[in-house]
């Protein structure tokens, strides 16, 4: 099937899935989660043909470690997929809520109702447990999508949303064609062109990916290209914290967007010696004065410099982040206040981990990414960014003249 046909049935599924009640979404879910679970053997050997494949670009230097990480779908990661889809079945509906209710005049009443966003395009490397995590949002938020995982993930993916769409061609009432997959680099470029079909992009992968994908596309884009996180350790923060917090931030999984990349001390911390040789015993590897202050290293190494005082590490991250998640290891309650008002990123956190920016540890279910856009979503994007409104106005032959003459008044009343 051509790209144009595959986006003609996923405009017509949006429009079909728009209305559908919460039930039959919930009994989806739920159905999914319990049919990936089951089928979990399945899964495990199709993710393992495509480890034994990523090894050999590992080998050959076409993939990297960091990439291959994150391709590993494990017991863990398994378990996290199916709590994330049974947490998102038990979400409260995101679609049609009254985010506003104003009556204009008597008996003329205006609604401001949330909606669907429509048709989304996602594109993403590595990762599988990507597929489980999107598929959920989508059917909750009553959104179709069409899906381009990356190659070297695809044995995975084909297994995952084999089951979620037999699933769900077997729940009664259910639109077909809800959930498409895509293969290849040219149906990337049809993807990118497809903006009659499509209402957004959201890409999950490297800033290589995210910057091509937003220079080719009149689309909007949802989504961050770098993950360069800090954490700033003031002067008054308590050592084992900041040693702990720090730790945490670099070495859970080093590979994610999340990981601290610089570490910024006070130059009067009085601990700082003590703080180094704990980092280093836990096998971060420190760099002092890199090459670049504005880069993901992706592993456990962790740049480092002193500074002045805390507006010279609230101007640092905002010179050199990348508006993801930012951290401030402090006492001083002032301080954390002026960090967390100043830096400016998606998230702002005090004496504790960036790790925790994700979706799944919000309590959103599951994201479909972490955007540090300034528009419609920021920061782990899960339902609620999924969706959008539109405005319901509801009258008794009410028309524009008598307002213009004067024969009737506004009154702006808000009721909700």
């Amino acid at each position: 099937m051509d790209f144009e046909s595959i986006a003609k049935s996923a405009k017509k599924a949006a429009l079909k899935i728009a209305d559908l009640s919460a039930d039959i979404k919930n009994k989806a879910l739920l159905a999914i989660a319990n049919n990936i679970e089951k089928n979990k053997t399945e899964i495990f050997a199709a993710n393992k043909k495509d480890l034994t494949e990523a090894e050999g670009l590992v080998a050959k230097g076409e993939l990297s470690k960091s990439t291959f990480n994150r391709l590993k779908l494990d017991e863990n990661k398994m378990r996290d997929m199916l709590q994330g889809i049974r947490d998102v079945a038990a979400l409260e509906d995101p679609v049609n809520k009254k985010l506003f209710v104003r009556e204009l005049d008597e008996g003329l009443t205006l609604y401001k109702v949330s909606c669907p966003i429509g048709v989304l395009g996602i594109i993403f490397e590595a990762r599988p447990d990507v597929i489980a995590q999107i598929s959920s949002l989508a059917i909750k938020s009553a959104n179709a999508v069409i899906l381009k995982g990356g190659k070297e993930s695809i044995n995975t993916n084909k297994a995952i949303l084999g089951i979620i769409n037999e699933t769900l061609d077997n729940i009664e009432g259910f639109p077909k064609n809800v959930l498409q997959q895509v293969f290849t680099r040219d149906d990337v470029a049809e993807m990118l062109k497809c903006d009659k079909y499509i209402n957004l992009i959201i890409p999950r992968g490297g800033n290589k990916l995210v910057k091509f994908i937003k220079e080719k596309t009149k689309i909007p884009v949802l989504g961050h290209a770098d993950g360069i996180c800090h954490i700033f350790t003031d002067e008054t923060a308590d050592l084992d914290l900041a040693i702990k917090v720090i730790i945490d931030a670099k070495t859970q999984y080093p590979s994610a967007c999340n990981s601290v990349e610089t570490l910024l001390i006070h130059e009067n911390f009085p601990e700082t010696e003590k703080l180094l040789a704990a980092l280093q015993l836990a096998e971060i590897k420190l760099v002092d004065n890199p090459d670049s202050w504005a880069f993901e290293h992706g592993d456990t190494t962790l740049a480092f410099k002193k500074v002045k005082n805390l507006d010279k590490a609230i101007n640092h991250i905002n010179t050199y982040g990348s508006g993801h998640t930012d951290s401030i290891i402090t006492k001083n309650l002032e301080n954390a206040e002026k960090f967390m008002n100043k830096v400016d990123s998606a998230g702002v956190y005090f004496n504790t981990s960036t790790r925790f920016a994700d979706g799944f540890r919000y309590g959103f279910g599951a994201e479909v990414g972490i955007s540090t856009n300034k528009t419609h979503a920021r920061g782990p994007v899960g339902l609620e960014g999924l969706t959008i409104y539109k405005y319901k106005l509801i009258g008794n032959g009410h028309i524009v003249k008598d307002y213009v003459d004067g024969t009737k008044q506004f009154h702006h009343k808000d009721l909700h």
